[in-house]
Order: structure tokens, then C-alpha cells, then sequence
């Protein structure tokens, strides 16, 4: 994709599911896809060649980065209140995010882009790097219906994937019961001074 995908009009009352993912993890020659240009196809590509990937950059896989998107995206909606989270899930190269927003969506993810960027490549060794993708596959969702559809993809998606073979027992998702205990408040409060700023 040469442009962002962030929506311009923000319709109230609207669920929104975003998914982002790492710089270098969806090459650009290869997408968007032949014969996909419709944007739900082109999605369904990309997330399952995203699934699929064994190669190019897999930091999510790491505990201490996973953690930190973790305690990010619960930070932004507990203590900054720019969003209700309703579903999560940090894959290896990318993040599915369900959230009814409470400030522009732009704003929230350039906050938790920037953070979990900077933070991230500050675990890792890395400096002066790109460490997510700049655009957002973006979609208001239309109706409660379609918000349990997505909810549902989005915390089965390590099981589409072959990682689980149960929801709950990915550590890294919304569903999973391991990702409240192995977080705690340590991950919470590692982000709080500097989303705070943002």
C-alpha cells in the first residue's frame, strides 16, 4: 500500500478494527496482491501471509516486546482513556485491535506506534530503525453482529495460525488467560510516563 488508510471521517458510536504491522514483514512487491484490489480481499491476503510467515522481522514473537504492545494498548484505554478495548491480539509480525475509540484514531495509534516503536527497538539493541509499517489496515465495523464476527477472528487468530489449539491459551491476546497474569502492572507502568507525554 503506497498510502495510510486511516479513516478521515470519524463516525461516533462506531467500532473500529485496526490492524498493524512490523516494517519489512509484507514486502511491497507482493502487495497488494494480483486480482485483490477489493479491501476485504486484499486484507485477507495480507493477514494470512502475515500468519504464514517464517522469515523477516518477528519481534512480537519476543516476550519482553510483546509485553510491552500488551501494556501499551491496555494503557491507552485504562489510563488515558482513548479507547474502550474490546479484543487484542499481538501475532509475531503484526497486532489486530478492536476498540470503540474515544479520541480520533489517528491520534491513539500515533501514540502507540511512536511508544511501542521507540520502546521497542530500545529491548532490542536497534537505533534509527523503522519498527512498524507507517499504514494501518483500518474498517468502522457496522453492527454488533459484525463486532462479534471480528472479535471472534481476532482472538482466534493464533489458532488460524497453528500457534494454539485453544484461544485462551495464547498468552499474548484477549483471550488469553496467561497474558493477565504475566503482565501484571510492571508493563503498565513502563509505558505510563511516556504515553502520558504523547
Amino acid at each position: 500500500m503506497d498510502r495510510r488508510r486511516l479513516p478521515h471521517i470519524y463516525p461516533e458510536g462506531k467500532l473500529l478494527f485496526v490492524t498493524w504491522h512490523l516494517h519489512g514483514s509484507l514486502p511491497h512487491n507482493l502487495y497488494p496482491p494480483p486480482g485483490k484490489q477489493n479491501a476485504g480481499r486484499a486484507f485477507v491476503w495480507m493477514d494470512r501471509y502475515l500468519d504464514s510467515a517464517r522469515e523477516g522481522p518477528l519481534y512480537l514473537k519476543q516476550d519482553p516486546v510483546a509485553q510491552l504492545v500488551i501494556g501499551s494498548l491496555r494503557h491507552c484505554a485504562e489510563q488515558l482513556g482513548y479507547y474502550d478495548l474490546h479484543a487484542y491480539v499481538v501475532m509475531a509480525n503484526h497486532v489486530h485491535l478492536l476498540v470503540m475509540p474515544r479520541i480520533h484514531p489517528s491520534r491513539f495509534l500515533q501514540t502507540l506506534k511512536g511508544y511501542t516503536a521507540r520502546e521497542a527497538n530500545r529491548v532490542l539493541g536497534r537505533t534509527g530503525q523503522p519498527f512498524w509499517q507507517p499504514e494501518s489496515y483500518d474498517h468502522w465495523v457496522r453492527d454488533e453482529r459484525e463486532a462479534d464476527r471480528i472479535k471472534a477472528y481476532i482472538e482466534n487468530n493464533p489458532v488460524q495460525a497453528g500457534l494454539v489449539a485453544n484461544a485462551e491459551d495464547y498468552q499474548w491476546s484477549s483471550a488469553g488467560r496467561k497474558a493477565e497474569m504475566t503482565l501484571g502492572s510492571a508493563g503498565l507502568e513502563a509505558c505510563a510516563t511516556t504515553l502520558g507525554e504523547e
